[in-house]
């Protein structure tokens, strides 16, 4: 039996949730799993996915909407048709209104933020709780702290699966196209390189590797920042002003295949949305250890001096301190670099991600915990 699996994805431009159906449809099982995927008009999510010989669907209407009323009647005809045994949402509300009765409803929620009074109380709760739980017959979360979240605001915690994140490991260069890449951002072959690869939004907590910057001055440390967004002027104008030359802004690539490569050192300050880091994970795959903040997905992908070092959110001081400790140690950050390898290989490979979900696949048509025989139409 070949399950049929459909994807609907509503995000228009490549973020995490699209790069983790990339890595997926990657790895999937051709032979016994059949994927079509919804996804925007336009969505530059489109031609990745059909690169991968994969059946795209764009639908007008949905675009970077969880819940499109309009958008309801023609996903409910394209489920219809397509007559899938598993619906796999991404954030869309109206993607499960559609599905549900038709066949399995899985979810899979990738973010976690701090969830506010209003969310966590009566009556709010009971209602996210109650969408939660009557529209999805199971929940992927892609860290504890996004189970958390969900648990928090009322989903029952039987129907949630915690499963990480997988990533492609990075190509890795010859020395040559080191060197090439580090002479084209001005770095120094000495230099010591942290890197943040993270869109500039504030609850990235790029104003805190600015100061840790300011910090480090006697230090031959370059930071490189890559991502654009909407507070990247801010950030530049506060380094300029700070005369912070040790800060490099790349601006938006779509390829950090180099800027990884040339990193000694990875930083993630987050500390108002982080489920987990994709680019984290990419780093890993180099052995690149990492300083992160104590925030959301962040301590169950780092572990405090085993592959990195944890430190406060919105903490520029202590960021600064960690980033020293490694610097003036190198054999502690050689022997983190290896177990960082060691931690990727095991956990954390686009192989395993996809063994995992699809092992949910597996679950939900043929039975187990959480299993569900479809009902066609």
């Amino acid at each position: 039996m070949i399950i049929k699996v459909l994807n609907i994805i509503t995000d228009s431009n490549i973020g995490g949730a699209g790069k983790v159906l990339i890595n997926f449809m990657k790895y999937t099982n051709r032979a016994m799993f059949d994927h079509t995927i919804i996804v925007p008009k336009g969505a530059m999510l489109s031609p990745k996915l059909r690169e991968l010989d994969v059946c795209v669907v764009e639908m007008d209407g949905i675009s970077e909407k969880s819940f499109a009323m309009n958008a309801i009647g023609a996903l409910k005809r394209e489920i219809g048709h397509i007559a899938p045994d598993i619906v796999h949402t991404h954030a869309s509300v109206s993607a499960r209104i559609a599905a549900r009765g038709k066949c399995v409803v899985i979810h899979t929620r990738h973010s976690a933020y701090p969830q506010g009074k209003l969310k966590t109380s009566f009556p709010v709760k009971q209602m996210l709780g109650y969408l939660n739980n009557h529209l999805s017959d199971v929940i992927i979360a892609i860290s504890p702290a996004v189970r958390e979240n969900l648990t928090e605001t009322g989903t029952d915690p039987r129907k949630i699966i915690t499963m990480l994140n997988g990533v492609d490991a990075v190509r890795r260069l010859s020395e040559d196209e080191k060197k090439a890449g580090r002479g084209s951002l001005g770095i120094a072959d000495d230099d010591f390189v942290c890197s943040i690869t993270a869109r500039l939004v504030p609850e990235k907590g790029h104003v805190y590797v600015l100061e840790a910057a300011d910090m480090l001055r006697d230090l031959p440390v370059r930071f490189i920042i890559a991502g654009t967004g909407p507070v990247g002027d801010e950030l530049r104008n506060t380094a300029a002003a700070r005369g912070l030359t040790s800060c490099v802004f790349t601006g938006f690539l779509d390829d950090v295949t180099m800027i990884n490569n040339i990193t000694d050192l990875q930083i993630n300050a987050s500390y108002g949305t982080e489920a987990s880091s994709l680019a984290l994970l990419e780093g890993m795959s180099l052995g690149i250890p990492a300083v992160v903040s104590d925030f959301g997905g962040n301590p169950y992908h780092i572990t405090e001096g085993e592959n990195g070092l944890i430190v406060p959110k919105r903490d520029g001081t202590a960021l600064a301190n960690a980033i020293r400790r490694l610097y003036e140690e190198p054999d502690t950050l050689a022997r983190m670099g290896a177990s960082t390898l060691e931690i990727y290989q095991k956990h954390f490979t686009a192989e395993v991600m996809t063994a995992n979900i699809e092992g949910v696949y597996l679950d939900v048509v043929f039975g187990g915990q959480n299993g569900k025989q479809c009902k066609k139409n």
